[in-house]
């Protein structure tokens, strides 16, 4: 029996790859490139805002510090098209290797803290970094980096330029869609697992002899990468890049976005920027208040559903389950189901850890109250 929040997020996935084709080929007919740039720019920040989910809705960590990554991955996009060579592939394979070293970095003045004070230090960080940017004239100060060439792509047929909004619109759904289905394959592994677990009880990982320091700093770099690579995708789709993008409205914003569309579902990220960048255009055009009125908009949504899309439309497929009389998710509980703890070759290396002498009483801190929950 599949969960209904699998559900929900394979109704999410077939919803906005459905939509992309129709944009595209709407857009490409008419020749109407204002939607197709919307729908990138939408893409792109979904894929900030997939980082974001990563690090609070996987593991548990909330990191008011994203721009900074984005902005880092945008403004090397930028330096490396205009001084190195306008390729794609060569541009995101440096914003990649460039950004994982950047993160491993981080990650160990970051971790060595938890909640609000990981929070904190993240955002202190960017902020740092947006205000040495901001003064930097070599990069542009507070104008930014102007002029970045078009994009040239090599293919088995020969090289193309991106400058046709459709073509660019498709390599960034290439792109966020790789990013995607990495983070997904990692969520299917031991790694994924460990993840989960954090989340739900991090000091029962150790009690069966697991640390958590490793999968955190992987959990980080992997965010760090996967808001870098997005930001990279900004300088090709703008032309320009600016200290902005390393703001904390920024970061803010992209917390907003996993919010709205569901903690912990990493598509969610992507459908909450799809409705966010859609509204600021379509409200914008109504009124200058625009921001009030998203505000609004924001506050019944989180009121109304309080995990987002994803969890209202996953609501919605347990409660036909249970109509049609099926009470296996009735005590569905999302935030535990992959816990480490339910994985039954983890539970026989817990019970050969154990030893003989110790506490039973050990046995019942280790182990949830309500395992039957922990099934997945």
């Amino acid at each position: 029996m599949v969960n209904p929040q699998a559900k929900a997020i394979r109704l999410i996935e077939y919803f906005l790859f459905g939509s992309a084709v129709i944009l595209f080929l709407t857009g490409t007919l008419l020749g109407d490139t204002f939607y197709l740039r919307l729908g990138t720019e939408a893409l792109i920040f979904g894929g900030l805002a997939m980082s974001v989910d990563l690090l609070l809705g996987i593991v548990g960590l909330l990191s008011l510090g994203q721009a900074l990554y984005f902005g880092f991955g945008a403004y090397l996009s930028a330096l490396i098209l205009k001084e190195i060579s306008p390729s794609f592939a060569l541009t995101i394979v440096l914003v990649t290797l460039a950004s994982a070293l950047l993160g491993w970095v981080v990650s160990f003045i970051a971790l060595r803290s938890k909640g609000v004070y990981f929070a904190l230090i993240t955002f202190g960080l960017a902020q740092v970094v947006a205000k040495v940017v901001y003064n930097t004239s070599s990069l542009g100060a507070s104008d930014g980096m102007m002029g970045v060439p078009i994009l040239k792509i090599w293919t088995p047929l020969g090289s193309i330029d991106a400058d046709h909004p459709g073509t660019f619109f498709i390599i960034s759904l290439l792109t966020i869609g790789s990013l995607y289905a990495v983070l997904r394959y990692f969520l299917t592994t031991p790694m994924g697992s460990c993840w989960h677990a954090i989340q739900s009880n991090e000091n029962r990982l150790a009690y069966i002899g697991f640390k958590s320091k490793g999968p955190k700093q992987v959990a980080f770099v992997l965010a760090t990468v996967v808001a870098a690579v997005s930001g990279a995708l900004y300088p090709m789709l703008r032309g320009f890049v600016s200290p902005e993008l390393m703001f904390f409205s920024v970061s803010g914003t992209a917390v907003v976005t996993v919010v709205l569309g569901g903690v912990g579902t990493l598509i969610g990220p992507i459908l909450g920027s799809v409705l966010l960048v859609s509204f600021k255009s379509i409200i914008g055009t109504w009124t200058p208040h625009h921001h009030i009125v998203i505000g609004l908009i924001f506050v019944v949504i989180v009121i109304s559903a309080p995990k987002g899309l994803a969890g209202l439309i996953a609501k919605h497929y347990s409660k036909r389950q249970s109509h049609r009389g099926d009470k296996s998710w009735a005590y569905f509980r999302p935030s535990s189901c992959v816990s480490i703890l339910a994985d039954s070759q983890l539970l026989k290396m817990l019970a050969l850890r154990l030893k003989t002498s110790e506490s039973p009483q050990l046995l019942g801190q280790m182990v949830p109250a309500k395992v039957p929950y922990l099934i997945y």
